[in-house]
């Protein structure tokens, strides 16, 4: 697959709130007609946390944000260029991400999915990512159907991934 792996800095910020955006739409359009992110939000994040980049050949391929905590991480907004969904991407991304956390002294890394997003949870579930509490998806995004997310832990001490 020939990836390479960064830590975003500002000047990429633009190009992962478009990543974002362009990975989500195809994947939550059915239900949610918003962007899923702004600039502004990115930028926020980035503060608190990183978001990892994988570049293929010389392009954006996908992103993930990461946002260690004490013994504990946040994974999230894990996005792949949608010409490259289903190639391996995202799996890397998250390998990328949970080493993060492992290197930042996390033994524990959280995540959340929209419920009706099914392939996510069974994508997660094949990492040993397990669920663990739900929380409500945001009003404000004006949802066309129900949906919450599912919260998913990992204690970053199992293996890499299950067995499918």
């Amino acid at each position: 697959m020939g990836l390479r792996f960064r830590i975003a800095g500002p000047e990429n910020l633009e190009a992962v709130t478009g990543t974002i955006n362009l990975a989500f739409g195809v994947a939550e359009s059915f239900f949610i007609d918003t962007d899923r992110i702004d600039l502004a939000t990115v930028r926020e994040l980035a503060a608190k946390g990183s978001f990892i980049l994988a570049y293929d050949a010389d392009s954006l391929a996908g992103c993930v944000y990461v946002a260690p905590d004490g013994d504990r991480a946040y994974i999230g907004l894990l996005s792949v260029d949608p010409g490259r969904q289903r190639s391996g991407i995202g799996a890397a991304l998250m390998n990328a991400a949970e080493e993060h956390c492992r290197k930042a002294g996390c033994r524990f890394v959280d995540l959340n999915v929209v419920n009706i997003r099914e392939e996510l949870p069974r994508f997660y579930r094949r990492r040993a990512y397990v669920e663990t509490g739900t929380k409500p998806f945001p009003a404000f995004k004006n949802p066309k159907v129900a949906c919450y997310f599912l919260i998913m832990t990992k204690a970053l001490d199992q293996a890499e991934s299950a067995p499918e």
